[in-house]
């Protein structure tokens, strides 16, 4: 594991003084996310339109749920290959000796863009503290239309530690594996008045950590590292030998798994498939209630 040049958090005013290197790359993952209540299917929508109307000096936009995910998988937002990811990563303008900084407008699109880049070796990449909220609300500029880069040259290298598997969840040792979901309350008791998935519940023996829990509701930038390392202690997560997070399809995931980082854990794993997939199976237990 390489040395990041950025600290995993970046503010907006870090940023804003970064800007001037040649080789920054800025990433704007902006997603929304809208569960349809007549359906009960959640639709991931890239925000390119927002992207393009103003986006800070030099960002490129990165379609997390398309182009960066598994084309033609059995569900959305699947992790797609070394290959694959690599190509993607070059189009973006990202080479190996990039400084990757990722941002969203609200969510874990960013976070889930800044797993991407670790699963496939890439180690210097940070997220924006608080996304371009923050960065508009710092008054810092901002520039409108497309950009599109200088292709890059990026090789994978793919961390299998970093990413867990169904069976791997089914099988695994609930005495040494820590599972944490991290949906809310409600949907991890299966009491939510509307449902996404196959069926209703948890993988047994998981704890629950809602990710949005980790954040500060008034400016959506993360908790300060001693009051995330006290929420995410109520939860075996930090002390477990094999800690992996999941949630409805590895997006929600991928902040409580930044949260351990940023904290000094940097081997939680996320459970890609997470409820869609293990939902999908009839044969797959669920447990409900508190």
């Amino acid at each position: 594991m390489t040395t990041p040049e950025h600290p995993a958090l970046l503010s907006a005013e870090q940023l804003s003084e970064a800007l001037h290197d040649p080789r920054l790359r800025v990433l704007d993952a902006s997603t929304s996310l809208v569960l349809d209540e007549s359906t009960g299917s959640y639709m991931a929508t890239p925000m390119r339109e927002a992207y393009e109307e103003a986006h800070i000096p030099g960002a490129v936009f990165a379609d997390v749920p398309g182009a960066l995910s598994a084309p033609d998988a059995t569900f959305d937002c699947t992790l797609p290959t070394g290959e694959y990811f690599a190509e993607q990563a070059g189009r973006l303008g990202i080479g190996n000796s990039s400084r990757v900084v990722v941002h969203d407008s609200g969510g874990a699109w960013a976070t889930r863009l800044w797993w991407l880049f670790r699963v496939f070796g890439h180690d210097n990449v940070s997220v924006l503290d608080g996304g371009k909220r923050a960065w508009t609300t710092a008054g810092l500029t901002v520039e409108s239309g497309p950009r599109i880069p200088d292709p890059g040259r990026f090789t994978a290298h793919f961390r299998p530690a970093l990413a867990a598997g169904t069976e791997e969840v089914a099988t695994r040792d609930q005495e040494a594996v820590c599972l944490v979901n991290a949906l809310d309350p409600a949907t991890f008791r299966g009491e939510q008045e509307v449902n996404p998935y196959p069926r209703r519940g948890r993988i047994p023996g998981s704890e629950n950590l809602p990710f949005d829990s980790l954040l500060d509701p008034a400016t959506g930038t993360f908790l300060p590292p001693a009051v995330l390392r006290e929420k995410l202690d109520t939860t075996s997560l930090l002390r477990s030998g094999r800690p992996i997070t999941y949630c409805g399809g590895g997006i929600a995931a991928s902040l409580v798994a930044f949260a351990a980082y940023v904290v000094g854990q940097p081997a939680v794993a996320i459970y890609d498939g997470s409820l869609f997939e293990w939902t999908s199976d009839p044969g797959r237990p669920v447990d409900l209630g508190g």
